[in-house]
């Protein structure tokens, strides 16, 4: 973990001059294995300090690839310098934002280094058992990463803390043939919060979700094409999770509202059936942590839960200090970085759509022609709600029974459109920890959600 070296620093914070210094270093570990051959072996590490000062109205921000006391001084002075550069050319004024409170976020969780070694045999005995288990594959590969932040923020009028972002995970890919000579490709996400010894000191709990891969792979290599058109459907929740992040998320984050996004003018009015109600999770779900604890963010603010729908009415968007203070609203922690150099822009930490009262069960069973759609392995959406995702695993549902799979297909629609139709939702919710948001700078995000019954339409061949 960092050492504090920058809390010395905080004397040369100047009287009524809102400033944030940030020392960050973001460790990434990557080794790809393809049907047994080591392809892609790489560590990294990437340390620095920044400071961003508001000074008589105007931002200036300053990094230097360097975790130092002097280097902290440094970008104290170039931020402030960088300020008072830009107060000369423009006349645009940003009205200092409020203190929402000050005090210590305590630091939360660890970063442990697993030695390389370790990692590449984990890869090559889960490869291995693939080889030997599933001989019939036409190709496998298997992918472990780590994304792992460690930040110190110091503030002038907020929250000071140590944060840490560590994530683990494991890809595993399986490929085949449908007869006609069409590949097919399936693929699952091990791992989450924390480091390699949270999640992979014992390789045999993968085999039942490494078989549950093979065998969704082997039904979708009898798979039929869905028929196009407007269909009732059960999204499981990873492909919920995936539409309330892009189609419906990125709308009510401040920043794309004030660049027109489709919220704007929908605050306070209905954009979904009442039975549901979106949120985004700081560090906590159902009285435990959530996918990714956010406790404090990149401004120093307080992280606390972002209540972005109500019973159908969206009531809220997800904020910074100054976008908080231009909608008279509350922020609550959405502001975060991705690099010592990036400046913090307002993000989703663990965003979903809360559970309902009835079970998966009910909600397939109550669909007399339609589909089930689990995941998702792409997808766009844009500020007006309008989206397109991939469906890379689902299944017919014929009088309330799955069918056949599915064959790689769309689904497309206008995500407050979409919500509206939703008429149940099943009481468990699906989390990931693996997503990475690409707004502007990458971003780790807790995703998902529960299964929904909702009319949606669906491409054919």
């Amino acid at each position: 973990m960092l050492q504090d070296v920058l809390k010395s620093k905080c004397t040369l914070f100047a009287d009524g001059v809102q400033t944030i210094l940030r020392g960050q270093e973001n460790r990434t570990r990557r080794v790809v294995m393809v049907k047994g051959n080591l392809v892609q072996n790489a560590r990294s590490d990437q340390r620095g300090v920044s400071a961003r000062v508001n000074r008589d109205g105007m931002y200036g921000f300053a990094s230097v690839a360097e975790y130092t006391p002097e280097a902290a001084e440094k970008v104290i002075k170039a931020a402030t310098d960088n300020a008072l550069l830009l107060g000369r050319h423009s006349d645009k004024r940003i009205v200092l934002p409020p203190s929402f409170g000050t005090g210590i976020i305590p630091t939360s969780g660890q970063i442990v280094d697993a030695d390389q070694k370790r990692i590449i045999e984990l890869c090559r005995t889960v490869d291995d058992h693939i080889a030997e288990k599933y001989p019939d594959l036409t190709s496998r590969v298997v992918v472990y990463t780590e994304d792992s932040m460690d930040k110190i923020i110091y503030t002038s009028d907020a929250y000071n803390g140590h944060v840490l972002y560590p994530r683990a995970h494991m890809y595993v890919v399986m490929d085949s043939e449908t007869k006609d000579g069409v590949p097919v490709e399936m693929m699952d996400v091990f791992g989450g919060y924390g480091g390699f010894d949270d999640h992979f000191t014992d390789p045999e709990t993968m085999w039942p979700k490494i078989d549950r891969i093979y065998e969704r792979l082997m039904d979708k290599k009898e798979g039929v094409y869905a028929d196009a058109g407007y269909k009732t459907v059960v999204l499981g929740g990873m492909m919920g999770g995936m539409l309330a992040h892009e189609a419906v998320g990125h709308t009510v984050e401040a920043d794309l509202v004030r660049g027109g996004s489709v919220a704007g003018p929908n605050l306070n009015k209905r954009v979904a059936s009442d039975l549901v109600t979106m949120v985004d999770f700081a560090h906590t779900y159902d009285g435990a942590a959530a996918p990714l604890p956010v406790y404090l963010d990149d401004e120093g603010t307080k992280a606390e839960d972002a209540v972005l729908i109500k019973d159908g009415i969206l009531v809220g968007y997800m904020n910074d200090r100054e976008s908080a203070a231009e909608y008279g609203m509350t922020p609550l922690g959405n502001a975060r970085g991705w690099g010592f150099s990036d400046e913090p822009l307002i993000r989703m930490r663990n965003t979903c759509i809360l559970p309902g009262k009835n079970t998966v069960e009910e909600l397939i069973a109550s669909v007399d022609d339609g589909y089930y759609l689990i995941d998702s392995g792409n997808g766009q959406a844009d500020l007006t709600g309008e989206f397109m995702f991939g469906v890379t695993c689902g299944y017919e549902i014929k009088n309330g029974k799955l069918g056949r799979a599915l064959l790689d297909t769309t689904v497309t629609g206008v995500a407050f459109d979409m919500l509206k139709s939703v008429d149940m939702i099943s009481d468990e919710v699906i989390w990931s920890t693996s997503g990475t948001c690409g707004k502007k700078q990458p971003m780790a995000v807790g995703m998902g959600g529960p299964h929904l019954r909702c009319k949606i339409m669906i491409g054919g061949r």
